[in-house]
Protein backbone atom coordinates (compact mmCIF):
# COMPACT_ATOMS: atom_id res chain seq x y z
CA UNK A 1 0.00 0.00 0.00
CA UNK A 2 1.22 3.52 -1.34
CA UNK A 3 1.38 6.44 0.95
CA UNK A 4 -2.11 8.40 0.07
CA UNK A 5 -2.57 11.32 -2.43
CA UNK A 6 -4.54 14.04 -1.89
CA UNK A 7 -6.56 16.10 -4.06
CA UNK A 8 -8.33 19.29 -3.76
CA UNK A 9 -11.08 20.82 -5.53
CA UNK A 10 -12.72 24.03 -5.39
CA UNK A 11 -15.84 23.21 -4.57
CA UNK A 12 -18.01 19.96 -3.98
CA UNK A 13 -19.31 20.36 -7.37
CA UNK A 14 -16.23 20.46 -8.88
CA UNK A 15 -15.04 17.20 -6.91
CA UNK A 16 -18.36 15.28 -8.18
CA UNK A 17 -17.83 16.31 -11.93
CA UNK A 18 -13.74 15.31 -11.43
CA UNK A 19 -14.89 11.79 -9.65
CA UNK A 20 -17.41 10.88 -11.98
CA UNK A 21 -15.10 11.64 -15.05
CA UNK A 22 -11.99 9.37 -13.06
CA UNK A 23 -14.36 7.14 -12.41
CA UNK A 24 -14.95 5.99 -16.61
CA UNK A 25 -11.58 6.16 -17.22
CA UNK A 26 -10.53 3.67 -14.33
CA UNK A 27 -13.47 1.64 -15.60
CA UNK A 28 -12.87 1.37 -19.55
CA UNK A 29 -8.94 0.77 -18.65
CA UNK A 30 -9.75 -2.39 -16.23
CA UNK A 31 -11.94 -3.87 -19.21
CA UNK A 32 -9.49 -3.46 -21.34
CA UNK A 33 -6.95 -4.87 -19.31
CA UNK A 34 -9.15 -8.17 -18.48
CA UNK A 35 -12.41 -7.81 -19.73
CA UNK A 36 -14.60 -6.52 -16.44
CA UNK A 37 -14.68 -3.56 -14.01
CA UNK A 38 -15.68 -4.11 -10.39
CA UNK A 39 -16.85 -1.08 -8.19
CA UNK A 40 -17.63 -0.85 -4.49
CA UNK A 41 -20.59 2.26 -4.23
CA UNK A 42 -20.94 4.68 -0.92
CA UNK A 43 -24.13 6.72 0.34
CA UNK A 44 -24.20 10.45 1.26
CA UNK A 45 -24.52 13.57 -0.72
CA UNK A 46 -21.15 13.00 -2.59
CA UNK A 47 -21.42 9.65 -3.58
CA UNK A 48 -24.75 10.40 -5.02
CA UNK A 49 -23.21 13.79 -6.77
CA UNK A 50 -20.49 11.69 -8.38
CA UNK A 51 -23.15 8.90 -9.90
CA UNK A 52 -25.22 11.93 -11.08
CA UNK A 53 -22.67 13.46 -12.84
CA UNK A 54 -21.39 10.25 -14.54
CA UNK A 55 -25.36 9.74 -15.17
CA UNK A 56 -24.54 13.12 -17.21
CA UNK A 57 -21.07 12.65 -18.69
CA UNK A 58 -21.00 11.91 -22.85
CA UNK A 59 -18.45 9.21 -21.57
CA UNK A 60 -20.69 6.96 -19.56
CA UNK A 61 -21.10 4.80 -22.71
CA UNK A 62 -17.56 4.51 -23.19
CA UNK A 63 -18.20 1.51 -20.09
CA UNK A 64 -19.23 -1.40 -21.36
CA UNK A 65 -21.74 -1.59 -18.04
CA UNK A 66 -23.14 -5.27 -18.68
CA UNK A 67 -19.55 -5.93 -17.71
CA UNK A 68 -19.22 -3.95 -14.36
CA UNK A 69 -19.60 -5.52 -10.99
CA UNK A 70 -20.79 -3.11 -8.34
CA UNK A 71 -21.02 -3.44 -4.54
CA UNK A 72 -21.95 -1.25 -2.23
CA UNK A 73 -19.66 -0.26 1.03
CA UNK A 74 -22.34 -0.03 3.77
CA UNK A 75 -25.89 -0.27 3.40
CA UNK A 76 -28.63 0.93 5.73
CA UNK A 77 -31.01 -1.59 7.30
CA UNK A 78 -34.25 -0.45 6.04
CA UNK A 79 -36.91 -1.41 3.72
CA UNK A 80 -36.26 -2.13 0.18
CA UNK A 81 -37.08 0.90 -2.20
CA UNK A 82 -36.70 3.39 1.05
CA UNK A 83 -35.38 6.59 0.16
CA UNK A 84 -32.98 6.47 2.65
CA UNK A 85 -30.87 2.84 1.32
CA UNK A 86 -27.31 3.66 -0.79
CA UNK A 87 -28.86 0.96 -3.32
CA UNK A 88 -32.41 3.15 -3.93
CA UNK A 89 -30.12 6.84 -3.70
CA UNK A 90 -27.79 4.94 -6.60
CA UNK A 91 -30.51 3.54 -8.58
CA UNK A 92 -32.16 6.89 -8.94
CA UNK A 93 -28.85 8.40 -9.53
CA UNK A 94 -27.25 5.77 -12.42
CA UNK A 95 -28.60 2.51 -12.43
CA UNK A 96 -31.60 2.78 -13.60
CA UNK A 97 -29.98 4.35 -16.55
CA UNK A 98 -27.51 2.23 -18.02
CA UNK A 99 -27.82 -1.52 -19.24
CA UNK A 100 -26.56 -3.25 -16.42
CA UNK A 101 -26.29 -6.98 -16.20
CA UNK A 102 -28.45 -7.73 -12.49
CA UNK A 103 -26.73 -10.38 -11.95
CA UNK A 104 -23.47 -8.23 -11.28
CA UNK A 105 -25.67 -5.51 -9.38
CA UNK A 106 -24.86 -6.87 -5.57
CA UNK A 107 -26.96 -5.04 -3.20
CA UNK A 108 -26.97 -5.69 0.81
CA UNK A 109 -30.30 -7.70 2.37
CA UNK A 110 -33.02 -4.98 3.02
CA UNK A 111 -34.89 -5.55 6.28
CA UNK A 112 -37.79 -6.75 4.36
CA UNK A 113 -35.82 -9.43 2.12
CA UNK A 114 -35.69 -12.98 2.53
CA UNK A 115 -33.24 -12.42 5.90
CA UNK A 116 -36.10 -10.33 7.57
CA UNK A 117 -35.17 -8.07 10.23
CA UNK A 118 -31.97 -10.01 11.18
CA UNK A 119 -28.93 -7.80 10.02
CA UNK A 120 -26.59 -10.37 11.10
CA UNK A 121 -27.92 -12.73 8.94
CA UNK A 122 -27.89 -9.91 5.64
CA UNK A 123 -24.03 -9.50 6.44
CA UNK A 124 -23.11 -13.39 6.42
CA UNK A 125 -24.83 -13.44 3.12
CA UNK A 126 -23.46 -10.74 1.63
CA UNK A 127 -19.75 -11.91 2.83
CA UNK A 128 -20.72 -15.06 0.73
CA UNK A 129 -20.89 -12.55 -2.29
CA UNK A 130 -17.69 -11.87 -2.37
CA UNK A 131 -16.36 -14.63 -1.44
CA UNK A 132 -18.13 -16.40 -4.59
CA UNK A 133 -16.91 -13.29 -6.51
CA UNK A 134 -13.69 -14.15 -5.86
CA UNK A 135 -11.22 -15.37 -8.30
CA UNK A 136 -8.11 -17.64 -7.40
CA UNK A 137 -5.90 -14.34 -8.21
CA UNK A 138 -7.44 -12.75 -5.37
CA UNK A 139 -5.56 -14.80 -2.98
CA UNK A 140 -8.74 -14.58 -0.06
CA UNK A 141 -12.67 -14.48 0.00
CA UNK A 142 -12.61 -11.18 -0.96
CA UNK A 143 -12.57 -9.83 -5.07
CA UNK A 144 -10.24 -7.19 -5.89
CA UNK A 145 -12.18 -4.21 -6.41
CA UNK A 146 -11.09 -1.65 -8.81
CA UNK A 147 -12.19 1.28 -6.96
CA UNK A 148 -13.75 1.33 -3.46
CA UNK A 149 -15.53 4.79 -3.14
CA UNK A 150 -16.39 5.90 0.37
CA UNK A 151 -17.14 8.97 1.76
CA UNK A 152 -15.43 10.16 5.31
CA UNK A 153 -18.24 11.53 7.99
CA UNK A 154 -17.19 14.51 10.67
CA UNK A 155 -16.14 12.06 13.50
CA UNK A 156 -13.37 10.08 11.00
CA UNK A 157 -16.28 6.76 10.36
CA UNK A 158 -16.09 5.32 6.63
CA UNK A 159 -18.76 2.91 5.20
CA UNK A 160 -20.57 2.15 8.35
CA UNK A 161 -17.33 1.31 10.59
CA UNK A 162 -17.22 4.46 13.55
CA UNK A 163 -14.62 5.24 16.05
CA UNK A 164 -14.00 2.42 18.98
CA UNK A 165 -16.98 0.31 17.48
CA UNK A 166 -16.98 -3.02 17.27
CA UNK A 167 -16.69 -3.18 13.22
CA UNK A 168 -13.64 -1.22 13.26
CA UNK A 169 -11.75 -3.79 15.49
CA UNK A 170 -13.22 -6.70 13.12
CA UNK A 171 -10.47 -8.95 11.99
CA UNK A 172 -12.10 -12.05 10.26
CA UNK A 173 -15.14 -10.65 8.30
CA UNK A 174 -15.54 -9.12 5.63
CA UNK A 175 -18.65 -8.27 6.30
CA UNK A 176 -20.78 -7.35 9.70
CA UNK A 177 -24.01 -5.67 11.01
CA UNK A 178 -23.89 -2.62 12.93
CA UNK A 179 -26.00 -2.13 15.21
CA UNK A 180 -26.63 0.79 17.93
CA UNK A 181 -24.85 2.90 14.77
CA UNK A 182 -23.86 7.05 16.23
CA UNK A 183 -25.93 8.23 13.13
CA UNK A 184 -29.45 7.33 12.19
CA UNK A 185 -30.18 4.50 11.16
CA UNK A 186 -28.83 2.87 14.39
CA UNK A 187 -28.26 -0.66 12.29
CA UNK A 188 -27.03 -1.07 9.22
CA UNK A 189 -25.15 -3.66 7.18
CA UNK A 190 -21.14 -2.76 6.33
CA UNK A 191 -17.91 -4.09 4.67
CA UNK A 192 -14.91 -4.01 7.20
CA UNK A 193 -11.38 -2.58 6.98
CA UNK A 194 -9.82 -5.98 5.68
CA UNK A 195 -12.32 -6.28 2.72
CA UNK A 196 -11.76 -2.44 1.90
CA UNK A 197 -7.72 -2.73 1.70
CA UNK A 198 -8.63 -5.20 -0.69
CA UNK A 199 -9.31 -2.99 -3.44
CA UNK A 200 -6.67 -1.38 -5.77
CA UNK A 201 -7.75 2.31 -5.17
CA UNK A 202 -9.71 3.53 -2.49
CA UNK A 203 -11.05 7.05 -3.08
CA UNK A 204 -11.63 8.63 -0.16
CA UNK A 205 -14.30 11.99 -1.01
CA UNK A 206 -15.71 14.43 1.69
CA UNK A 207 -16.47 17.99 1.45
CA UNK A 208 -17.09 21.28 3.78
CA UNK A 209 -15.04 22.57 7.38
CA UNK A 210 -16.63 20.23 9.62
CA UNK A 211 -14.60 17.30 7.72
CA UNK A 212 -11.55 19.14 7.79
CA UNK A 213 -10.20 17.96 11.52
CA UNK A 214 -11.04 14.20 10.80
CA UNK A 215 -8.92 14.30 7.35
CA UNK A 216 -6.59 16.35 8.72
CA UNK A 217 -5.87 13.19 11.41
CA UNK A 218 -5.75 10.50 9.08
CA UNK A 219 -3.35 12.30 6.76
CA UNK A 220 -0.90 12.56 10.08
CA UNK A 221 -1.11 9.99 10.89
CA UNK A 222 -3.81 8.79 13.55
CA UNK A 223 -4.95 5.24 13.99
CA UNK A 224 -7.96 3.71 12.74
CA UNK A 225 -9.47 2.91 15.97
CA UNK A 226 -9.78 6.87 16.44
CA UNK A 227 -9.89 7.84 12.94
CA UNK A 228 -11.35 4.27 11.21
CA UNK A 229 -10.42 6.58 7.38
CA UNK A 230 -7.06 6.03 8.40
CA UNK A 231 -7.39 2.14 8.05
CA UNK A 232 -9.43 2.60 4.45
CA UNK A 233 -6.14 1.84 2.42
CA UNK A 234 -5.95 0.74 -1.09
CA UNK A 235 -3.35 -0.34 -3.16
CA UNK A 236 -3.37 3.12 -3.92
CA UNK A 237 -5.32 5.62 -1.98
CA UNK A 238 -6.94 9.17 -2.90
CA UNK A 239 -8.20 11.63 -0.72
CA UNK A 240 -10.70 13.86 -2.86
CA UNK A 241 -11.42 16.96 -1.33
CA UNK A 242 -13.03 20.34 -1.78
CA UNK A 243 -11.09 23.46 -0.37
CA UNK A 244 -13.12 23.38 2.78
CA UNK A 245 -12.18 19.66 3.83
CA UNK A 246 -8.55 20.08 3.00
CA UNK A 247 -8.23 23.06 5.10
CA UNK A 248 -6.26 21.33 7.83
CA UNK A 249 -4.37 18.76 6.03
CA UNK A 250 -0.69 18.97 6.97
CA UNK A 251 1.33 20.64 4.46
CA UNK A 252 3.41 17.56 3.28
CA UNK A 253 0.03 16.72 1.31
CA UNK A 254 -0.61 19.96 -0.09
CA UNK A 255 -1.52 19.49 -3.28
CA UNK A 256 -1.80 22.14 -6.34
CA UNK A 257 -6.00 23.00 -6.17
CA UNK A 258 -7.54 21.16 -9.41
Amino acid sequence: MSRPEVVVHRDGGLLAAAAAARLVTRMVDAQAARGYASVVLTGGRTGAAVLENLNRNGARDAVDWSRVDLYWGDERFLPSGDPERNETQARAALLDHVPLDPDRVHVMAPSDGKFGNDPEAAAEAYAEVLARAARPEDHGDVPTFDVCMLGVGEEGHVASIFPDSPAVHEQERSVVAVRNCPKPPPTRISLTLSAIRRAQEVWLMTTGEAKAVSVAMALNGAGEVQIPAAGALGRRTLWLLDKAAASKVPDLFQPPLA
